[in-house]
């Protein structure tokens, strides 16, 4: 199944992502001890030995996102210290495009999940809108062979199917099991991780979370917006912020303009207070910042001592984060 997305996208560059076909990740799959027809199994991983192709049709701005399945690891690994007494499970790589007809992803956004991750995604879609789920297929759970590859390949296809159908149809794309789905576990670790204060590894899991919504929904839409914003704290409220603070920053000054939705809006005035703050920071110019910020002051807005823009999206979307 294709997945189109209709609307704006903006592609922002990534360095954080492997590359899931480097020479290193070749050469250790070249060592296999399971070799099949199309797939194989080395050492408790699995490797799709062939690519989906190039999308035939694309969107009427040219990109398709697409939901690829590449490689699954069984966990834990046999040679690990708890192998012998923790339950094995599947952990998918679900890799996440924006592709043309001509050209693949270069920054493709991965995250990890399980089988229960995709059947809990299944039977929230189906409760949520049994019509448009009632020709979806699913697989069945096995109590036994749950690690052959033929079934890993089996299941990474039918994942596939199914988040490529979500992102087909708006109602299923944007209904709030699918978001969960695409950023509940990594906003989890790193709200964790904020929490600790360890923002620099909080960091490159929100950049890859941000990456990955991108792809997916339109880039002024709140579900990308709020993770953008997210993103701007954790670059900005360490001591020394981040090295990537005043790009994340900026993107998010130039994604707000001509925003409309008025929730989102709050976020706007903490957003401007925290470019000011951030830009006397490293010594730059901030005219233009303050010069919005005095606008908006002059139409009646309060600009000063208000939430911050963590206290702010804590409360349009509480997580642990403290503040």
């Amino acid at each position: 199944m294709q997945a189109i997305i209709r609307g704006s996208r903006e592609h922002v560059s990534s360095e954080i992502l492997e590359d899931a076909d480097s020479p290193v990740v070749e050469e250790a799959f070249e060592r296999t001890t399971l070799a099949i027809t199309r797939d194989k199994i080395v050492k408790d991983v699995w490797q799709r030995e062939t690519r989906k192709p190039l999308p035939v049709n694309a969107d009427s701005d040219g990109y398709i996102t697409r939901f690829e399945i590449q490689f699954a690891r069984i966990c834990p690994n046999a040679d690990s210290e708890q192998a012998s007494n923790t339950k094995k499970y599947v952990v998918y790589d679900v890799i996440c495009t924006l592709d043309t007809t001509t050209q693949a992803d270069k920054a493709p956004a991965i995250i990890e999940r399980r089988y229960t991750d995709f059947l809990k995604l299944y039977e929230a879609l189906k409760k949520e809108s049994p019509q448009l789920m009632v020709n979806v297929a699913f697989p069945k759970k096995k109590i036994l062979g749950n690690f052959t590859s033929d079934l890993i390949s089996e299941r990474s296809v039918a994942f596939e199917n199914l988040l490529d159908y979500c992102v087909s149809i708006p109602a299923l794309r944007d209904s709030p099991s699918f978001l969960s789905f695409l950023q509940d576990d990594e906003l989890t670790k790193a709200s964790r991780l904020l929490d600790e204060r360890r923002n620099e590894a909080a960091v490159p899991i929100l950049e890859n979370s941000f990456q990955l919504l991108n792809k997916v929904y339109l880039d002024k839409s709140r579900q990308v917006l709020l993770l953008l914003c997210r993103l701007v704290c954790a670059c900005t409220t360490s001591p020394i912020s981040h090295p990537s603070s005043i790009k994340w920053t900026d993107l998010a000054l130039k994604r707000f303009n001509h925003v409309s939705d008025t929730e989102i809006l709050v976020l706007y005035i903490p957003l401007l207070n925290t470019a000011s703050y951030l830009y006397w920071q490293k010594g730059l110019d901030a005219k233009s910042i303050n010069d919005r910020l005095e606008e908006m002051g002059r139409k009646g807005i309060k600009i000063k001592d208000t939430l911050t823009l963590i206290q702010c999206l804590h409360t349009m979307e509480p997580r642990s984060e403290t503040f």
